[in-house]
């Protein structure tokens, strides 16, 4: 059982004019502990990139890069053949343009969190994961990042010495390998359930699987996506469920 737990969340994800899950960006800040801010390639913009880091100034909340495929139209959810020494190019230039953004007002990046397809690519493929812990090392070694346990990122990222955030997913269901169910259309959900399955994962460690198997999970951070629908009402319920269970919010680097 643990009396502390790190919140992430997907923020930043519009692009211009256009917002991804509606309006709801700003309410979320205020419920999580770590921000994923969209770095432009999936979504994002300079604009965009600055209100989130300043909203997640306000709330007090750490702020990582959240570089994605270089996909706008399909949202970095369509994989894209690239070689790795172009991938991490791109990764780097994404985390190269938040991070002086968050420069510019005071704030730091505490963490790398790649997104969709991208974040996939990473978890199945070894050298793409080899060449994007090398840059890192060379460009900030101490940066965290946030991955899937026993992916090759993760196991890469180990054998470099680079700490590993690893995710449970809140809105997501998982199958009896312990690998999360991805669906193209998701549904909404209870959020009263969501709260009670991450309060059982929090002081149990476990989770419910599709079949009704109990299985096993270690974790460092809840991941919920703030584009799913009813995402303010299951973070809403997840808070106060963890509020008045007596465990408190912190971010990974938080002392």
């Amino acid at each position: 059982m643990t009396n502390h737990l790190d919140i992430n969340a997907d923020m930043g994800e519009g692009f211009g004019a256009w917002r991804i899950g509606g309006d709801i960006d700003d309410a979320i800040m205020a419920l999580i502990s770590s921000a994923n801010v969209a770095t432009g390639f999936h979504a994002g913009d300079p604009s965009t990139m600055t209100h989130s880091l300043q909203e997640a100034r306000r709330h007090h909340v750490a702020v990582g890069a959240h570089p994605g495929f270089r996909d706008l139209v399909g949202f970095g959810r369509r994989h894209i053949a690239a070689a790795p020494d172009e991938l991490v190019s791109d990764v780097l230039y994404q985390l190269g343009a938040l991070r002086e953004l968050a420069a510019r007002e005071g704030m730091a990046i505490r963490h790398l969190k790649l997104h969709g397809a991208l974040y996939m690519h990473a978890a199945r493929d070894a050298d793409f994961a080899t060449e994007l812990c090398d840059a890192l090392l060379q460009v900030d070694a101490k940066l965290p990042v946030y991955c899937l346990a026993g992916s090759e990122l993760d196991r890469v990222a180990e054998i470099a010495g680079i700490q590993r955030v690893h995710e449970f997913y809140a809105d997501r269901d998982y199958d009896d390998s312990g690998s999360i169910v991805f669906v193209r259309q998701v549904a909404r959900r209870d959020p009263d359930a969501v709260a009670d399955k991450v309060l059982r994962a929090a002081q149990q460690g476990v989770v419910e699987t599709l079949s009704g198997k109990t299985l096993a999970v270690r974790f460092d951070s809840v991941c919920l996506h703030s584009d799913s629908p009813g995402a303010l009402e299951m973070l809403t319920a997840i808070r106060r469920r963890l509020d008045d269970e007596g465990i408190v919010l912190r971010s990974p680097g938080a002392g």
